[in-house]
């Protein structure tokens, strides 16, 4: 975190920083880079603009911070299948977009390149889909379970795609049960994915 360092025999409160994280990532999530400041941060957290100053010198460092310790990077995770594998991926793409970041994480992915300093959040995000679903292509081909002409880019679009879809879709009243349950989604998103991938070609299509 690049949070100034508080003042000698004055240690910073731990809640304080955790409120000001939080009310900056559902600030940039309701209203976006448009909406985002300091002052409105403070006010949502319920400390003095002092605090937030003292803590980061500018609202890009502050978003930028926020961003890193709350978005989910995905990481490769070898189940022994290629259908366990993909479930992996898409559970946490799925708690990415349907957790309680989703709209910060949403925000981010159509406003990145416009704000400074947070383009790189995105990048690194979207860097730590494509090495997941490279790692898990190459072990699928490897095994005999996907053809080695699959493309990479058009699973990976598939499954963040659908993802970020469904979390979209689904009515307010029934997104906590969604984000308590985002293997069954991903589990019923991959089963359709893979048959599709297995179904041979339709005549003339």
């Amino acid at each position: 975190m690049r949070a100034a360092a508080a003042a000698p025999g004055r240690p910073r409160d731990p809640d304080v920083d955790r409120r000001i994280v939080r009310a900056a990532l559902d600030t940039f999530g309701d209203g976006g880079w448009a909406a985002f400041g300091m002052e409105t941060v403070a006010r949502r957290a319920g400390v003095g603009k002092a605090s937030v100053y003292l803590r980061w010198s500018s609202k890009e460092a502050l978003l930028s911070d926020a961003l890193t310790g709350a978005l989910v990077r995905a990481t490769d995770v070898d189940t022994g299948t290629l259908h366990g594998d993909l479930v992996e991926l898409a559970r946490q793409m799925l708690d990415l977009y349907a957790g309680p970041s989703s709209h910060a994480a949403l925000r981010l992915a159509l406003e990145a390149s416009a704000i400074p300093g947070v383009a790189e959040q995105y990048e690194a995000m979207r860097t730590s889909q494509i090495r997941a679903a490279r790692a898990i292509v190459r072990r699928g081909v490897d095994r005999g379970e996907l053809p080695g002409t699959v493309s990479v880019t058009l699973l990976l679009d598939t499954i963040v795609g659908g993802a970020m879809m469904h979390a979209l879709s689904t009515p307010p009243d029934k997104r906590a049960a969604l984000a308590g349950n985002t293997a069954a989604q991903a589990r019923r998103l991959v089963d359709f994915l893979l048959h599709a991938v297995a179904a041979p070609a339709e005549v003339g299509a």
